[in-house]
């Protein structure tokens, strides 16, 4: 799925607008933020860079953290599709394609400096229609930008895809997992940039959808004895396919389309429609404000998270030269690399943070 590369599953007020993407509240209550979704999607983003640092297969099974943010994306377009449809999808484009253009900048630079010589399309890292081009020493950075490019394939389609969807929406629901089934039976995913985007839009296209049902109401009109019913049987199909079909030994449903796709249905489809009160986390306000931060710069996280990760191993090295340094702390742990990670991502946040700002035609600030 998504190219030979490993993933974080793999990747955004009533202005909140996507799953990793867009400001802080849009999937929300008519009155306000949804603080429900507003968690989801900070979870979100802590698992996939715990699983980028660990590669641990079994949290896939945990928390399928893309397919998650696959549905708040979809369930926050429908919301902003109330309005003229170019208006929305231009919005979606400048949040999106701002702070990648800056990223881009940054890392484009570095990998020159490591001798990469860019061609014609070197065109992808303007309009990420197809996944943009690197060299081996910037991969572990470019490789998790297949979100974003499907990201913005759903974004592109969403206009057609939610009237087909009011239309027959259980229909398409279900529909929506035959694409991902033919591809990986009885198709053939095409090679290259093309293969790549068809399946990954076919692997989260349900979780898309359900999105959009959660938005239209569709998912609160449906039994809960009919769901509870649908998502074990998701499940189970879903683990049952990961580890028959192991990659190298490995369940882990990145390597596993099939799986992913039926694993992230069963597992959305209970989160969204068995949706617990999230009001009581106001009255935290250390955990509601880093909730809000993670939130308001969800793209700058996510895109900024595996050079961070890259970022601390020369750094630890360093550490292994000073002598308190090698004696105190664990350089040799894991977990010492995880802390050093998110004090790069907070000061990725800090110097690059505020281009969401921009991109959102808002006033730049430090902290949102």
């Amino acid at each position: 799925m998504g190219g030979a590369h490993r993933r974080g599953e793999p990747q955004a007020a009533i202005r909140t607008e996507e799953a990793v993407g867009e400001p802080v509240a849009a999937a929300a209550p008519r009155n306000g933020r949804d603080r429900y979704f507003d968690a989801l999607r900070a979870f979100a983003l802590v698992r996939v860079i715990t699983y980028h640092t660990f590669e641990w297969p079994w949290l896939g099974l945990v928390f399928p953290s893309m397919g998650v943010m696959f549905a708040l994306a979809g369930s926050l377009m429908a919301r902003s599709l109330e309005r003229p449809a170019l208006r929305v999808v231009h919005s979606r484009l400048r949040r999106l394609l701002i702070p990648l253009w800056v990223f881009a900048l940054v890392l484009g630079t570095a990998m020159l400096l490591h001798g990469w010589l860019p061609g014609p399309d070197v065109l992808y890292w303007v309009l990420p229609v197809g996944d943009p081009p690197g060299n081996a020493w910037g991969e572990q950075a470019w490789a998790v930008l297949w979100y974003l490019r499907t990201y913005l394939w759903f974004v592109l389609l969403s206009p057609v895809l939610l009237r087909a969807f009011r239309w027959a929406p259980l229909p398409l629901l279900a529909l929506s997992l035959v694409p991902v089934l033919v591809l990986e039976t009885v198709g053939r995913v095409p090679d290259g940039r093309l293969g790549s985007a068809v399946s990954d839009l076919s692997v989260f296209l349900f979780c898309w959808l359900l999105g959009f049902a959660h938005r239209d109401g569709v998912l609160d009109r449906m039994r809960p004895a009919l769901v509870v019913t649908v998502a074990p049987v998701l499940l189970t199909a879903g683990a049952w396919w990961a580890f028959r079909h192991r990659v190298d030994g490995s369940y882990d449903l990145d390597d596993i389309p099939l799986a992913q796709a039926l694993w992230s249905a069963g597992f959305v489809l209970l989160l969204l429609r068995f949706r617990p009160g999230f009001a009581g986390l106001a009255r935290h306000r250390v955990a509601d404000r880093v909730v809000k931060v993670f939130n308001a710069r969800a793209v700058t996280i996510y895109l900024w998270h595996e050079v961070a990760l890259m970022a601390s191993v020369p750094l630890i090295d360093l550490m292994w030269n000073v002598p308190a340094f090698e004696q105190d702390l664990p350089l040799d742990s894991m977990w010492f690399q995880f802390t050093i990670a998110w004090v790069l991502i907070a000061a990725a946040v800090a110097l690059f943070g505020w281009v969401e700002d921009l991109a959102a035609r808002r006033g730049p600030k430090l902290l949102p």
